[in-house]
């Protein structure tokens, strides 16, 4: 199927192309410069669609993105001159099975979605703190979450995924069926097909928790540091508890430290655990008692969709003050100006649940203390600002622990842009690590062409 009027007629879904009404709206992202102007955008209504849209990229050589909730600041939903499998308009639904605690998530969901249809139930599963990120790229590199600590990453509750891979079959993959594909997915990101479902495990959740954040001036920062210190060591002992800790400037300008607070249990209970903190003295206290499905749209604000954004990831180093010294901060501030706003978030998510997962059970790394953000964000789009974005992302991350960060803090020159970069594939080498020769295989087996070739590339064995 060579000609667009015949995939036209047998596509489902709704076809938009750069002369139809919505296209601008249709490749709008949530970073505004991660837009990219594609030939055709396939709003697919089930895989059937996928699979129709993946034979009409292949017979005409457009290169592929998959769109999910459209959160990758590095572009890797778009595609420049080619073909988007968009799930976000018509497969974003979930259905919860309450008495099996289970969620059937379409690929295209929110984790908002997700969120308030399973607290319904009194059910909560592992999401992104960001509640209007896309649930399928999220879970595809991994996956935190305010309840990592408790449940491990979002990978370690899937239980079983639809997926059509490059030949446009229709597959189900779990531990038993398509198994070497269940195990790539978990970790191995969108490098081996289009994911229409997710199945999530779900936990019993208590209605409300204690969140928020608290704000420290500068003079603070070697205090905060040394609370941390000890507060690390057995901050996953509970299982309840989790933060992160940000150095940038607030919404008025000045120069603070944001600590920002979870405790899955009481605002009694949370100010007791967090006690360490609060005798510090936070200029600012905005943790409270909140229903727990508003807690993942509480870093919302750092994360507004339309405007331009670079993130990269970094390492956490053994000991919080590492990370959160005065070196670091000074820098942050100082690049930190007009339109280029600038943030380290350092996520002192416990890792004692994920790193109990024996490291062969996926391919994601399972040595980790945790995961630095780096993120910037600016106003006008040009290109200019991008530059000065990833300079100052990059120095940054040069007075971070050194070695591939979380994928899905991939920066424009981390993602793969191309079928041949010989570079994103090295990248993909520290990523994956030992696990990267089967990845190879399985990719072989599944997508031997590479048309899946966004994110961190995997070249076939």
């Amino acid at each position: 199927m060579t000609d667009f009027v015949s995939f036209k007629k047998q596509f489902k879904g709704d076809l938009v192309t750069p002369s139809d009404p919505g296209y601008e709206e249709a490749i709008d992202r949530w970073a505004h410069n991660a837009a990219r102007r594609a030939k055709v955008v396939a709003f697919v209504k089930d895989p059937q669609d996928v699979s129709l849209a993946i034979k009409y990229a292949k017979a005409n050589a457009l290169p592929i993105a998959i769109r999910g909730g459209g959160h990758s600041a590095a572009g890797t939903s778009s595609s420049e001159d080619g073909l988007v499998i968009d799930l976000s308009k018509y497969i974003n639904g979930v259905t919860v099975d309450a008495e099996k605690r289970l969620a059937y998530i379409g690929g295209g969901a929110v984790w908002k979605t997700v969120d308030h249809a399973a607290i319904q139930h009194g059910l909560a599963t592992v999401g992104g703190t960001v509640n209007h990120t896309g649930v399928g790229g999220l879970i595809l590199g991994g996956g935190y979450g305010w309840l990592s600590a408790q449940h491990g990453l979002a990978i370690d509750n899937l239980v079983q995924a639809t997926i059509v891979p490059a030949d446009g079959s229709v597959l189900t993959a779990n531990s038993s069926e398509n198994s070497d594909l269940f195990w790539a997915i978990r970790g191995g990101g969108c490098n081996f097909g289009v994911v229409t479902e997710f199945v999530l495990k779900l936990f019993p959740q208590r209605r409300s928790v204690f969140a928020g954040q608290i704000v420290f001036t500068p003079d603070k920062l070697e205090q905060v540091g040394a609370a941390l210190d000890k507060w690390w060591p057995n901050a996953g002992s509970s299982g309840k508890a989790s933060l992160m800790s940000v150095m940038t400037r607030g919404p008025d300008g000045n120069p603070c430290i944001v600590v920002s607070l979870f405790y899955n249990g009481s605002e009694a209970e949370g100010r007791e655990h967090y006690k360490i903190l609060y005798d510090i003295g936070p200029v600012a206290d905005l943790a409270k008692e909140v229903p727990y499905e508003e807690v993942n749209g509480m870093q919302n604000a750092l994360a507004a969709p339309g405007l331009n954004y670079y993130m990269k990831g970094a390492l956490l180093s053994d000991t919080p003050s590492k990370d959160l010294r005065r070196e670091v901060f000074d820098r942050v501030i100082s690049l930190s100006k007009e339109d280029l706003n600038v943030a380290i978030i350092l996520e002192l998510l416990p890792h004692d649940k994920i790193n109990s997962v024996p490291a062969d059970v996926t391919p994601y790394r399972r040595n980790l203390h945790g995961n630095t953000l780096i993120l910037i964000q600016w106003k006008e789009h040009t290109p200019e600002k991008g530059k000065a974005a990833r300079a100052a992302a990059h120095e940054l991350a040069g007075l971070m622990p050194k070695g591939e960060g979380y994928g899905n803090y991939a920066g424009t020159d981390d993602a793969a842009s191309s079928k041949t970069g010989v570079a994103p594939a090295e990248k993909s080498q520290e990523l994956f690590g030992q696990h990267y020769p089967r990845l190879q295989a399985i990719k072989k087996k599944y997508d031997p062409e590479m048309i899946f070739h966004k994110w961190f590339l995997i070249v076939p064995a």
